[in-house]
């Protein structure tokens, strides 16, 4: 009797249980300044809004603007709160094919952008992120509901992975 080439059954599942269990490791954070970035912009935004209900207690008399004005502040206070744990969710990942990323505690993302489907990569810096040395990496494909955008990235970091995901996205896209 011929000898079948290739594993055995046996041998395929002793191989499965040998190789080691995918790990978590190697997804990337987010700077950990990057809290104090949603902190600030966050409290402006709690200032802002509590400001015009304020203004339209005292200026127009509206009992009820006054109730918003805490509703708002009582909401913010608590979402600041967990910004924190919030920012620590937030992670990126880079695969042979794709970039992972995922984001959010209660309410969980997770995107896969294929290299070769990306169009643009872009990196923001707003006044705050700026001052503490930080950038966001946006990824735009074609379909608009697929773009990503990495935030907290150090300058450095962010500048790194914008020019590997460039050269990544050239090679996928002439392979195609």
């Amino acid at each position: 009797m011929p000898e079948a080439s290739g594993p055995q059954p046996d041998e395929t599942a002793r191989d499965e249980s040998r190789r080691p269990a995918a790990s978590d490791s190697d997804w990337q954070r987010v700077s950990p300044k990057y809290v104090l970035v949603e902190v600030i912009g966050s409290i402006i935004g709690m200032v802002v809004f509590v400001g015009i209900g304020l203004g339209a207690y005292f200026v127009l008399h509206w009992q009820w603007a006054l109730w918003v004005a805490i509703a708002i502040a009582v909401v913010s206070i608590i979402a600041i709160a967990f910004e924190p744990r919030r920012v620590r969710s937030i992670r990126y990942r880079l695969r042979a094919d794709d970039l992972l990323f995922r984001r959010g505690i209660m309410f969980q993302r997770q995107v896969a952008v294929p290299y070769g489907r990306m169009q643009l990569v872009d990196i923001t810096r707003g006044p705050v992120a700026r001052a503490l040395g930080l950038a966001d990496l946006k990824f735009v494909t074609a379909a608009a509901a697929s773009a990503v955008t990495v935030p907290g990235l150090p300058v450095a970091e962010a500048d790194r992975l914008r020019d590997e995901l460039v050269a990544l996205a050239e090679s996928r896209r002439a392979g195609l």
